[in-house]
């Protein structure tokens, strides 16, 4: 069977993933490049009587290596690895793809292009001769929709039809001959000539819609209340939809639980080993998964959703300014946003950003932001404490609160921003392209699929894998006496006097430190040391749970320590070792633990004295 390699390439925002993965389905696997921080992804398949090799390259607007993306599209293609390349352009907008088309041209011959989203061109009346335009470059042209397959077949066909010839090395002085100003004006030009002789618009500004709703959505009148309203309401259906799936599985593994506690006393378990396999490790994992997992599987299909219909570069629009006013990044708006769902993958995302310096800025207050690991605490708080003093409903009145709490958190994503870009990490705010693609109706079914298996299942297994060893730390804690109480009692009594200075007291201390694993597991460590149990514990309902904390002795001022406490502070276990993977050094991990950690601890303690002031 003969075996070639294909360079998939393309401008961000061209559908080259949906491109990708409905050549390869599943048979992908995602790594980074050699020495580089920027991932692709390369998936094999079969036509014929050929097995093709599909490398996903960055999206690029050019090769003339101004940044970590280019330079790894460029030093790809060169490199000559590659049969051929196969290029995927926007049909809405052709004449901007044509830029990269003339430069990849200018370095092989063996290039295959895919003018994608012909039926986003259709509805826009844009047509688009493909014959005409493969006459002119003098290679195979494919039209296709990807996203509805269509065109997937003669994609397939000419791929293995193609005659591949053998490529000419590539000039050393290519790059610098690109970056040429007779040169950036020669391809502009012959890629104008080549849209005007090969696109046909009927409409006279097929992109009226898009512009028409880009004058609200980042405007300074409306750009920031909507933006308000979309968070508002993501949270909404996130706290709303995730109560009925997480409670059937509490339920599930209830049931499970009385299963496995029976077969392990049909084998005649020893209790030393059913009790820590049960009480510690089944328990903590069961408990991170039935709290953890319907939010993730809210959130992220909805910031997938948004993320597609091409709302979100919009929102980097409109915080770039606030970026830019603290010396970071606009694109930290991105990741920032991606942090809410989880802040492994908002750090992991910190990679789009090219430079340095602010791509570590983004990384170290990535967690400023609660995850939805947090989410759970930060309800059941606002819900006891506060919310029911209003008096419209109690659901809608902790999304408003929990809303004003993620404002303080992006405040304080702004603010320390400004503070690491003028001291440790001093430079000037870099400059980017930001691109605001079409808007196009998401399909919801994919985007359903892809977010769960890319996201939400990826970020549930670090999880699980850390819990499970701080599931049996915890039993460990709570079930070894010394002198006459357990060592999780000891270890509270110790925390004690730290905590009253920060407002709490030493069970929330150790709670939070040994909730480090998974954010989950906070309030049953806190109902198990202040019910001196030996499991974790659940709650029947708020109220009991509210009842619990006011008998140790909560008070409101208790609860928004806490919740200060819980937005600020050290990021979780899986994030830790992902901000050790993305930044190579112990030392910025331990800024990224210390900085949110200090910030939560001022502001307790500011708070303890202002209210013994008012006392």
């Amino acid at each position: 069977m003969k075996s070639r390699t294909i360079a998939l390439a393309g401008n961000p925002n061209v559908g080259k993933s949906t491109v990708f993965n409905s050549l390869t389905g599943l048979n992908q696997h995602t790594g980074n490049w050699p020495g580089k921080t920027v991932s692709g992804a390369q998936g094999a398949f079969t036509y014929k009587d050929t097995r093709y090799l599909l490398v996903d390259l960055p999206g690029t607007y050019s090769l003339a290596a101004t940044s970590i993306d280019e330079t790894v599209a460029r030093d790809y293609l060169c490199s000559g690895e590659a049969d051929a390349t196969l290029i995927v352009v926007d049909g809405t907008c052709l004449e901007r793809n044509l830029n990269l088309v003339l430069q990849i041209l200018s370095i092989t011959e063996n290039v295959i292009l895919c003018v994608n989203l012909l039926d986003e061109a259709r509805k826009k009346k844009i047509s688009i001769d493909l014959d005409q335009l493969s006459q002119r470059f003098g290679i195979p042209v494919v039209g296709m929709a990807a996203r509805a397959r269509d065109g997937l077949d003669l994609l397939l066909e000419t791929l293995h039809t193609f005659e591949y010839k053998e490529d000419p090395a590539v000039k050393a002085d290519w790059t610098e001959h690109l970056r040429s100003d007779e040169t950036r004006r020669g391809i502009l030009r012959r890629a104008h000539e080549i849209c005007t002789s090969c696109v046909t618009v009927e409409k006279k500004d097929p992109h009226a819609f898009d512009r028409r709703l880009d004058k609200i959505v980042t405007s300074r009148k409306f750009g920031f209340p909507i933006m308000l309203l979309l968070l508002f309401f993501i949270f909404w259906l996130t706290i709303t939809g995730a109560n009925y799936p997480s409670q059937g599985l509490t339920y599930l593994f209830a049931w499970l639980q009385n299963q496995l506690e029976a077969f392990l006393s049909y084998i005649h378990t020893p209790a030393f080993i059913e009790a820590p396999l049960i009480d510690g490790i089944y328990k903590t994992l069961t408990w991170v998964i039935s709290v953890m997992l319907p939010p993730m599987a809210i959130f992220f299909p909805l910031f997938t959703l948004l993320e597609d219909f091409g709302y979100l570069p919009r929102v980097a629009f409109n915080m770039d300014h606030a970026f830019k006013k603290c010396c970071a990044h606009g694109k930290q708006a991105l990741t920032m946003c991606m942090g809410f769902g989880c802040n492994a993958c908002g750090v992991t995302g910190c990679r789009i950003i090219e430079s340095p310096r602010e791509r570590l800025i983004a990384i170290l207050t990535n967690s400023f932001v609660p995850c939805n690991g947090r989410f759970p605490t930060l309800i059941a708080i606002i819900t006891m404490f506060f919310a029911a003093s209003f008096s419209f409903g109690s659901g809608i009145a902790s999304c408003l609160l929990l809303t004003l709490v993620i404002l303080l958190g992006i405040t304080a994503t702004l603010l320390v921003s400004r503070l690491l870009s003028k001291t440790i990490l001093k430079g000037l705010p870099s400059s980017f392209i930001l691109e605001l693609p079409p808007y196009r109706m998401p399909k919801i079914g994919s985007v359903i699929v892809r977010s769960i298996l890319d996201r939400t299942l990826f970020v549930l297994g670090r999880a699980v894998i850390i819990a499970a060893p701080a599931g049996l730390l915890i039993w460990i804690l709570a079930n070894v006496n010394c002198g006459g109480a357990s060592l999780l009692a000891h270890c509270t009594a110790f925390c004690e006097p730290f905590g009253r200075l920060l407002g709490v007291d030493g069970v929330i201390i150790m709670a939070f430190l040994l909730g480090f694993p998974a954010n989950e597991i906070v309030i049953p460590i806190m109902l198990m040391a202040y019910m001196a149990q030996g499991s974790l514990t659940d709650y029947d309902s708020l109220s009991q749970l509210h009842q619990i904390l006011l008998d140790n002795g909560w008070t409101w001022q208790t609860a928004l320590s806490t919740m200060l406490l819980c937005l600020f502070h050290f990021p979780c276990g899986t994030t830790c070792l992902t901000i050790k993977k993305e930044t190579g050094s112990w030392k910025w991990t331990a800024a990224a633990i210390a900085l949110p950690t200090l910030t939560g601890m001022v502001l307790c303690v500011l708070l303890n004295v202002v209210c013994g002031v008012v006392r």
